[in-house]
Order: C-alpha cells, then structure tokens, then sequence
C-alpha cells in the first residue's frame, strides 16, 4: 500500500524535470542513503524533494543508471491491478481507434505510462516484453490487466534485448498464459504474413514500419523493387502485394527468408519474389558489379549505433549504405532508407545519406521523412525514444 511504501530522497534542485513530467529520475539525482542502495531492484517507492515534497511514486532500482521510473506524479497513487487495467485500457483504447484489425503494438513503455513494458498484438496473441526490475515484479498484475481489457488466448514472455542486462535481469523467452504457435500471423494492408514471435527479433514483426511499408507499397506497381535486410520480407511482399513486377529480398538470416517465402505464398505473389542469403555490403558490391539497377532500393538495416561509443563508426555504416544502394537505383528511382538506432539523431542520419548519395555522384529530392508509425507514440519529454528515422527519396 502507498503508506507503507519505502521513501528515496532527491538532492536538491534535482526535482524539477519529474515534476514537469519527465518520467525518469537518474542514479546521479539520488540521496543514495545505505537504506536506498538496500532496496531490492524494482522495488515501489515514494519520490520525495530534497524538502521532503512527494514527487511521485516510481519503480526503484538501485543498480541501474535510471535509478527511478515514475508510474504517477500522485505519490498516493496504488499501484495494483486497477492500475494497470486503467492504464491498459487507455493504450487498447487508442489502438482500436488507430488500426481495424488487431494487429499492432499494443503498449509502447513510458509513452503509454508503462515505463519497462512492451505489449505486441498478433490477433488473440500477445507477446510481452519487460525491460525493467520494477515490471518484472508486477508481472502478476500486468498479466491481470491484460487478461481483463484484452482476453488473449495466448501471452508469450519475449525477455531479451541489451535492456534487462542493464537492469539485472536474465534473457528468458515463455509462455505465460496457454502457449500457443512460435509462428504467429500478422495481416498487415491486407497481406498477411507468418513471423516467429518466440525465436525471431524482438517480438517477430516490426510495427514501426508499418505505415513506410505502405508508403513504398504505393510506388511499386510495375516496379523492380531491392529489399536490403528484408527479415521476413515485410517491405519486399508488401511491394509485390501492391503489383511490382519483382521483388528481390536479400537477408543473411535463413530461418527469417524461409518465413518470407511462406508469406510470399500465402499471397500468391512467389512468382515474382526472390530471397538471397548474403552480407548486404557484399551483395550490393555484387550486383552493382553485374550491372543490376532497381526501381525502389529499401535499405533498413538493424542498429548500427548499439552504444554511444560506436556513434562515429556506425555513422559511416548508414553514410556506406546509402552510397551502396544509389548505385542501384535507376534513374527516376526512389531509395527509402531508415535507422533504428536511438543514439542516432535525425539530423545526424540525415547528414549521412547526404554524404552517401554524393559518394555515389547522385542526386535527387526527398519526398518524405519521418519515424515510426502511431501505435509507438513518443514520449514528450523523452525525444530519444523516436528511436526510427527514415527518408524516402527520389534519385535522378
């Protein structure tokens, strides 16, 4: 309950970004009294000023350089099922009027008040990731809540990532509730797909893109299309869905091509799709060697900036990339390309395929930039969580 719930002092002044709503307090900001350093990770604390004025209460761990997470700005607050069935309830709310089928990124963490909490939809299928100590503990509650606004048939526990290391917390992949298929269906613009929720990439399915694959979607009737880093070949069968004369999809993860070429199938679109196993780099040297040019290249590849410290290095990867894949186009062609990583800004990305399309002696104009699509909001105060950058061009 909130009155006995433990106490963490801030120094002073270090108040004022919690209480104009910035979700996270850091190690830094902390009175770490040998009471505090005590507490188990995860633990629910009361959030007080250097004055002893509630802040707010916050999952606590102690280990981590995001000591605190606020769930509420009312330090009275339970934080209990109806809590979580509350908060659930407004991020379902918002995805049914977002989406007309349910499949979609249900929970999007801070951005939907549920600091640690990932919640992907796959029809009456729900893969959870938990990246904080402090969910970790109220996995009982969170399961609850979602079984209450949601009633899946099945939950699958998809817990890995670098996140829980930093939070002390093993990799583990299980079912919760009813285990289900490892494959799951996705029906995305009315094309389905079969993604590998238990042994795939983060959940099975990137929904962030979403809407940039119906972006390209709409450019590909009769075209020649690449789809460099394909996974499950969500950009190359949505381009052949939409009418493209070829889709070539190139990945070097074979379990993740054979999936594409059952999704192929299951459209009736394998006649015109092809799956290469390949380094990216080697094969667009490869096929720019053999003189190969393509309406629409699609470049997204998985983060190249993991840490701060690859910042210079990962930069030229995504500047190489760009100079790789112009080479490709055809003239009149359109190049869409993309970073996942958080550490990259959109400026930054920016900069790089500027760089890349002038190694490459094209040019061009951009049509549209943006991120990911609405089902992973952002939160206000935390512009590092637009993690998605993407620009789509047309190169003379």
């Amino acid at each position: 309950a909130a009155a006995g719930r433990p106490e963490i002092r801030l120094l002073p002044g270090r108040h004022k970004r919690a209480r104009t709503g910035h979700p996270w307090i850091f190690s830094n900001e902390i009175d770490m009294t040998a009471a505090a350093r005590g507490l188990t990770p995860g633990t629910l604390v009361t959030a007080r000023d250097a004055a002893g004025a509630p802040v707010g209460v916050a999952m606590f761990n102690p280990r981590s350089l995001i000591a605190a997470r606020l769930l509420a700005p009312d330090a009275a607050t339970e934080i209990d099922r109806d809590f979580f069935t509350a908060a659930m309830g407004r991020a379902f709310d918002l995805r049914t009027r977002l989406f007309d089928a349910p499949f979609y990124r249900a929970v999007h963490a801070e951005a939907d008040g549920l600091p640690g909490l990932i919640v992907d939809r796959y029809g009456d299928v729900l893969v959870l990731q938990i990246n904080t100590a402090g969910m970790a503990l109220l996995l009982d509650e969170v399961l609850a809540a979602l079984d209450a606004v949601a009633g899946p048939a099945a939950v699958l526990l998809r817990n890995v990532g670098p996140a829980r290391a930093l939070e002390g917390l093993e990799e583990e992949t299980r079912w919760a509730k009813s285990a289900g298929s490892d494959t799951v269906e996705v029906i995305e613009h009315g094309v389905r797909f079969a993604a590998d929720a238990a042994g795939g990439q983060k959940t099975g399915w990137y929904y962030d893109h979403r809407e940039n694959r119906r972006l390209v979607a709409g450019l590909a009737r009769g075209a020649r299309v690449l789809d460099l880093y394909s996974y499950l070949g969500g950009f190359g069968i949505q381009a052949a869905a939409a009418g493209a004369d070829q889709a070539v999809m190139v990945d070097r993860s074979q379990p993740a091509l054979a999936l594409a070429e059952r999704s192929a199938q299951l459209n009736g679109v394998a006649d015109r799709c092809k799956f290469v196993r390949g380094n990216v780099f080697y094969e667009l040297e490869r096929f720019a060697t053999a003189g190969k040019r393509y309406d629409i290249v699609v470049a997204d590849p998985p983060a190249f900036v993991k840490a701060k410290k690859d910042l210079r290095a990962g930069a030229r990867g995504y500047r190489k990339l760009a100079r790789l894949a112009a080479r490709l186009v055809a003239p009149g062609g359109f190049l869409f390309t993309a970073s996942c990583s958080h550490h990259v800004s959109a400026e930054l990305f920016a900069g790089e395929v500027r760089g890349g399309l002038s190694a490459a002696g094209r040019t061009g104009r951009i049509l549209s930039a943006g991120g990911a699509g609405p089902d992973h909001p952002v939160h206000p105060h935390l512009p590092e969580s637009a993690y998605l950058k993407y620009q789509l061009l047309q190169l003379d």
